[in-house]
């Protein structure tokens, strides 16, 4: 069973950075993915940035192309978020998510077997 708890959410100004942390517990392999994913009040979850846990496969959202970092620390069992140059429209509970070995998209939140309880981010203008 993985586990995934994320953390470092908080309220910051349009053009602030952020970081958010997830910590990995579990048996982990190197073709399940993990990934971040996102929901705004209202809205669906969607996919932010994510790849495999080898760290082949890498994508991001367009939305936050250029602007956030995805990087895993293995000896860890962290998984990183760097967001850069945010926008009042990047408000929304972020998620650590993980799947099961095999999957074959790393950007698609049905393949996503684990879940962390989420982070809430707010960008205010």
């Amino acid at each position: 069973q993985v586990q995934l708890v994320e953390s470092g959410g908080g309220l910051v100004q349009a053009g602030e950075s952020l970081t958010l942390s997830c910590a990995v517990s579990g048996p982990t392999y190197a073709n399940s993915a993990i990934g971040w994913f996102r929901q705004a009040p209202g809205k669906e979850r969607e996919f932010v940035a994510a790849s495999r846990w080898s760290g082949v496969g890498l994508l991001y959202a367009d939305s936050v192309k250029g602007r956030f970092t995805f990087s895993r620390d293995i000896a860890k069992m962290t998984v990183i978020l760097e967001m850069n140059s945010l926008k009042p429209e990047d408000t929304a509970a972020y998620y650590c998510a993980a799947t099961a070995p095999g999957v074959s998209r790393v950007d698609s939140v049905n393949g996503y077997t684990y879940w962390g309880s989420g982070s809430q981010v707010t960008v205010s203008s």
